[in-house]
């Protein structure tokens, strides 16, 4: 997992402007702060649909651009958004956990008409993310 820096704003009552600095025309905007995540991720997955690998500057290498500077200047702070790249082969992997929470994991899923492995796999994102799976 990497994690991206994103500088964001808020120009008075108006919606979480966020950019991020190692991705060049990668942009969001979120209603609230607790929808920062949410559209961070999906904006950083959006943009690597199309763009080439690119590995993340350090915070302190951020911090000292004078664009972002700038912004932090004028009010904006910064973020880590953790970011997962896409890979969709699958792999099987050997877990243990109590015997109830299976059976609470299984019911869920079922309601959900979602497997085991997917709801395991969207739990686990949200937990490290953020964000529900794709």
């Amino acid at each position: 997992m990497r994690y991206f820096t994103a500088i964001i704003h808020q120009d008075g009552g108006s919606a979480y402007g966020l950019t991020f600095p190692d991705l060049p025309g990668c942009f969001a905007a979120a209603d609230s702060w607790d929808g920062i995540p949410a559209a961070a991720t999906e904006a950083i997955d959006l943009w690597f649909e199309d763009m080439p690998d690119v590995v993340p500057a350090s915070l302190e290498a951020i911090r000292h651009r004078p664009d972002v500077a700038e912004a932090l200047a004028s009010g904006a702070v910064l973020m880590p958004v953790p970011y997962i790249p896409a890979d969709t082969a699958m792999e099987r992997v050997n877990v243990s956990m109590e015997r109830a929470l299976l059976r609470a994991i299984d019911e869920t899923a079922k309601a959900r008409k979602m497997t085991r492995s997917s709801f395991l796999a969207s739990a686990a994102r949200r937990e490290l993310v953020g964000t529900a799976s794709r």
